[in-house]
């Protein structure tokens, strides 16, 4: 979790909840569920981001989606469809960036939602230098940039210098600290709006990277099941996956853990990792299948995996697929759950009994 935004406990119990209450971290895990979702209809479009023509990036989010992924310096908000198309094709070997084709957007929503705090902000604190603690209380998703403007750049500080708060509720105690600060300080006359603006980075910086690192693939692959009308439930929402060591939870239970049809995991990983990430993994996948022997394997990688790896993988995982055919794997599932029996490639024979 990033200092610059972990505001408190309390902030963390409730974010699953929070999804639209204004505040930053709420805006920004809304944008990133709305560009997961342009981006799977992208990838169901083109088989995969395989071919990609005009008629499958007329609006702006998909233009962004698309140019964002393979890194191009063209502006979505003035290119045509047939620029985007074309754009694609020139930069076919270009590797297409999952997080940054969904980030993208999202920063952009950020960054126009700081503007409009800002701009509050400004006026409500006579250009930012009279602050009432009554205001600070009762507008507590202020609290990242009033975080900034009393040059206070890490959770521990903030809890040393005003008390446990959140974006959610600021105490009158911490306001009335907030305010003293900041009426102390007086950023407005030291600090330019652009200053203002460039130290709030490190804070959206720090929400995106804390969502890409909590939902982004798995809001993928949820989609897509969602989309295969596939049952499941989340790492979060069961025990364990029984197995023939030990139990533990998977990121997907297809449909849940008493009765497993199939897993999923969902990894990203650098070249340099793939290795360990692989024998982790398989070494999971070999003690639920032994368990489970009728149990559908499943990983989705994203990342610069070595194929050595992938090759490894397969030979345990019944399919390994990347990111982008997340939509044909859980279509897969959902003709395995239907009977079809083909879909199983693999059966694990694995079991551990005393030797006398």
């Amino acid at each position: 979790m990033p200092e610059e935004f972990d505001l408190g406990a309390e902030v963390k119990e409730n974010r699953l909840e929070e999804a639209n209450t204004g505040t930053l971290y709420g805006i920004a895990k809304e944008a990133m569920k709305d560009y997961v979702q342009v981006y799977l209809d992208l990838t169901r479009k083109t088989s995969g981001l395989a071919n990609i023509l005009p008629e499958h990036v007329q609006e702006f989010a998909q233009k962004l989606v698309v140019l964002s992924g393979i890194d191009s310096a063209i502006d979505p908000h003035s290119s045509s469809a047939e620029q985007v198309a074309q754009e694609w094709r020139r930069r076919q070997a270009v590797p297409f960036d999952v997080e940054s084709a969904i980030t993208k957007g999202v920063y952009i929503q950020l960054r126009n939602r700081v503007v409009n705090l800002l701009n509050e902000l400004e006026q409500a604190t006579k250009g930012f230098l009279e602050f009432d603690f009554g205001y600070i209380q009762s507008h507590p998703y202020m609290l990242p940039i009033l975080q900034r403007l009393a040059n206070i750049s890490s959770k521990a500080e903030l809890k040393k210098r005003i008390g446990n708060v959140s974006d959610n509720a600021i105490s009158e105690s911490a306001s009335r600290k907030m305010s003293a600060l900041l009426n102390q300080l007086k950023p407005g006359q030291n600090m330019s709006r652009g200053q203002i603006l460039q130290s709030i980075e490190p804070t959206l910086e720090g929400i995106v990277r804390d969502l890409v690192g909590r939902i982004l693939l798995e809001s993928i692959v949820a989609n897509a099941l969602d989309d295969a009308n596939v049952p499941y439930k989340l790492e979060s929402e069961y025990s364990y996956l029984e197995g023939v060591i030990y139990n533990f939870r998977a990121d997907f239970a297809i449909p849940d853990e008493i009765t497993p049809k199939a897993f999923i995991e969902v990894r990203k990983s650098s070249s340099r990792h793939a290795s360990l990430y692989a024998k982790d993994k398989m070494f999971s996948a070999i003690n639920w299948k032994g368990k489970n022997q009728d149990m559908l394997a499943v990983i989705v990688v994203d990342g610069p995996w070595t194929a050595e790896t992938l090759k490894v993988m397969a030979k345990v995982f019944d399919y390994v697929v990347p990111l982008n055919r997340a939509s044909d794997v859980a279509e897969a599932i959902s003709a395995y759950i239907a009977g079809d029996n083909s879909q199983l490639k693999w059966i694990v024979e694995f079991s551990i009994r005393p030797a006398n």
